[in-house]
């Protein structure tokens, strides 16, 4: 057993990592509203200020991941390994990253048209927003609550295949029908962040079974 994970077991542990956890992914569950918002918006015009708005959030985030990592640094017990709070925050954060990406994609690219795949794969990333936010929530009570927390890492590994089998049926459609050879790599590289963007989310769900299988 590690020392720092030995003395856990008696010191009271420091719980004050659990809401800033909690802000990062409500911060996110905003962004992801936006994008959702921005990918529905056929109004060309408004898609900078999605952008803009999404960007904020996305400077937030890095200050709250800024604030994770300095708590850790003057933390001595944390309430799990030290090792699994960075990455764990370090994934929370590039899936944000990964959100702000796709937004930027659909401004800087600025397709002609938006395809349904789209919306529905931003959806979804909405939708992994949501249910990782309430698996953070259940951080604090892991152990107790670790049948009902499998489960939603059980829904964020079923998005995660869905989008796979969009994506690559988008794609092949995409190259068979798609003419104009410019609106093809613009509407391929957009999917792809948004695919990439699902398996961040799923990066994130990995490190919390993780935990689960460190504390039991």
């Amino acid at each position: 057993m590690k020392i720092d994970r030995f003395f856990q077991l008696f010191v009271v542990k420091e719980k004050k990592f659990y809401p800033l956890f909690i802000d990062q992914m409500e911060n996110i569950c905003n962004a992801a509203d936006i994008l959702v918002t921005q990918f529905r918006d056929n109004n060309n015009e408004n898609q900078g200020e999605y952008y803009k708005a999404i960007k904020i959030l996305e400077s937030k985030g890095d200050h709250i991941t800024a604030k994770i990592y300095d708590e850790l640094n003057k933390t001595f017990v944390t309430p799990f390994d030290r090792e699994d709070i960075h990455i764990l925050a370090s994934r929370i954060d590039t899936f944000l990253d990964h959100i702000h990406d796709c937004s930027r994609k659909k401004v800087m690219y600025h397709p002609k048209s938006t395809y349904e795949e789209d919306v529905t794969i931003v959806d979804l990333i909405k939708e992994d927003a949501m249910v990782l936010t309430d698996i953070i929530k259940q951080l604090e009570n892991l152990s107790r609550n670790s049948e009902y927390v499998l489960k939603q890492c059980l829904r964020i590994k079923e998005i995660e295949h869905k989008v796979d089998d969009l994506y690559e049926s988008f794609i092949s459609n995409l190259f068979h029908n798609e003419t104009d050879a410019i609106e093809l790599v613009k509407h391929k590289n957009i999917v792809q962040a948004l695919e990439d963007t699902t398996d961040r989310a799923k990066d994130i769900s990995d490190t919390i079974r993780s935990l689960i299988v460190k504390s039991a």
